[in-house]
């Protein structure tokens, strides 16, 4: 799949994922229990931003000695018999990757849910190895792939536009028979999981956090499809971005807890698990133990104004409370990484040409920054990327610059300007609904409902998504209201006791 999902225009992404009732509506269901969660488990824990604090701390600190703690994980997961690779690019890390399997002669190659796995499109590549079958052990990823892989919708909740009755019909090409019941859909897929970890050969995971102090990954699930696929394969493969690390047990601690309240509203995970090379003595766990770090633009992030998107845990909070996402769904950004988070990841890693529209898709309302666990300034990055691509790149080729240009010399000269205020009312008949367009009207003059096709994109991008009312005639404007206003004499300034005056 890779970090791009579809190659159809954002605007008709937009309005397919408009179009799609059932989805928008479990989105604004999921965000709104979601927004109960999340606040409970946050005020249970207590000093909420006082914790955001030390988080925001922690993260800044690794970005700052990144080289020196992924150096010192490498050093204590090699001491300890595991093997670690650096992969600059999603291709040095698919053929690092793919020349293992081939090494290990794998046929089961079983995978817990991973967005840097999906980033890469490393799914694709394994399956091209004659006779390799691979598995995604997540329940919401396992939908996904036996959809014809599918888009994800979130992050954290990957199915999230999809209803029960979908699911029944990808479970019945497995030989499901049952209902629509979720409960039932889940004991079977359940039994048909289990059947394929116990034959995996090839087990590969992705990484919360890695341990540098130790060289151990933590990893947490709600369904224990990681532990199972670290547990039971011979030769397991961990991927990581290179900014998952973390100096120690104490500060995974403290990010598993933010990451558990912010993700899915819960005290911890359901499974947070410490592993790493199975040791002398243990009956599970991987016997060939390697870790693929992988770059794949994150280092171009490093010492600019978009270095603090690289303190992201992945908790998807951002998404849950962005009024955008809430209306457009995850499949409408075409990336892995929607919502605010990809406005400013995905033209960081996938480049500006590709993903130049998402930072737009954006109000700039500052949710996603308050709720944020780690204090990413997401709507500054996302700004920061409109600066970009206007100032720098000037990849705007429509006429908005022209006209921006004429407004700013009309506005600039005073008899232009009272020209323009004298003419609007009337210019604008011919664009106006002429009266009140509904039982209790906004504007007494109407609204501006429509222009031409050739008008210029900036215009139509603007009355398209607003409500606009009609200029007031000359003779009601505030110009004309303060020229002919008469100053009320000022209140005598009387004195009171003490000395003071007052007005």
């Amino acid at each position: 799949m890779g970090i791009a999902t579809s190659n159809q225009p954002f605007k008709q992404r937009v309005k397919e994922a408009e179009s799609d009732q059932f989805m928008r509506t479990a989105i604004a269901k999921a965000q709104d229990a979601q927004f109960v969660k999340r606040t409970a488990s946050r005020r249970e824990l207590g000093h909420w931003n006082e914790w955001r604090d030390l988080a925001e701390q922690i993260r800044q600190h690794v970005l700052k000695y990144l080289p020196d703690y992924l150096e010192e994980f490498a050093g204590n997961v090699e001491q300890q018999g595991g093997h670690v690779f650096f992969a600059q690019t999603e291709d040095e890390a698919h053929q690092i990757i793919k020349e293992l399997a081939i090494a290990k002669k794998a046929k089961n190659i079983v995978k817990s849910k991973s967005m840097v796995t999906t980033e890469i499109d490393l799914d694709k590549i394994l399956l091209s190895i004659p006779g390799v079958n691979l598995l995604e052990s997540d329940l919401a990823e396992f939908i996904l792939q036996e959809d014809n892989w599918d888009e994800p919708a979130h992050i954290v909740f990957p199915t999230l536009g999809k209803n029960r009755d979908q699911i029944q019909k990808e479970f019945q090409k497995l030989g499901y028979d049952g209902d629509n019941d979720p409960q039932h859909e889940a004991r079977f897929v359940r039994g048909y999981l289990r059947k394929y970890f116990m034959n995996a050969d090839f087990g590969i995971t992705g990484c919360n956090f890695a341990i540098a102090d130790n060289g151990m990954i933590n990893l947490d699930t709600n369904e224990g499809n990681a532990d199972l696929t670290m547990a039971i394969p011979k030769t397991q493969v961990v991927v990581m971005g290179m900014e998952r690390i973390v100096p120690s047990m104490k500060e995974a601690e403290v990010l598993d807890n933010m990451l558990a309240r912010s993700a899915v509203g819960q005290k911890l995970t359901t499974y947070c698990t410490f592993t790493g090379k199975q040791k002398a003595g243990e009956v599970d766990g991987p016997e060939d133990f390697w870790v693929v770090i992988v770059d794949d633009g994150r280092s171009k992030a490093l010492g600019t104004e978009f270095e603090p998107i690289l303190q992201c845990i992945r908790c998807g909070a951002c998404m849950n409370v962005c009024p955008v996402y809430r209306q457009i769904g995850g499949k409408a950004y075409g990336s892995i990484y929607p919502g605010p988070l990809g406005e400013v990841l995905s033209p960081i890693l996938g480049g500006y040409e590709q993903f130049q529209e998402l930072p737009y898709a954006c109000s700039l309302c500052a949710a996603c920054t308050e709720t944020c666990p780690v204090k990413i300034p997401l709507q500054h990055l996302i700004r920061e990327h409109r600066i970009v691509e206007m100032d720098d790149k000037h990849m705007d080729h429509s006429m908005t610059n022209l006209i921006l240009k004429m407004v700013g010399v009309g506005t600039g000269s005073p008899f232009l300007f009272d020209s323009a205020l004298a003419m609007a009312h009337p210019g604008t008949k011919l664009f106006t609904d002429g009266g009140p367009n509904s039982v209790e009207p906004m504007y007494d003059g109407g609204k501006i409902d429509y222009v031409p096709k050739a008008a210029p994109k900036l215009i139509h991008g603007w009355i398209d998504t607003r409500d606009v009312p009609r200029p007031p005639k000359a003779k009601n404007n505030f110009r004309h209201w303060y020229k002919h206003h008469q100053p009320v004499e000022p209140a005598p300034i009387v004195k009171k006791e003490g000395g003071q005056a007052d007005e």
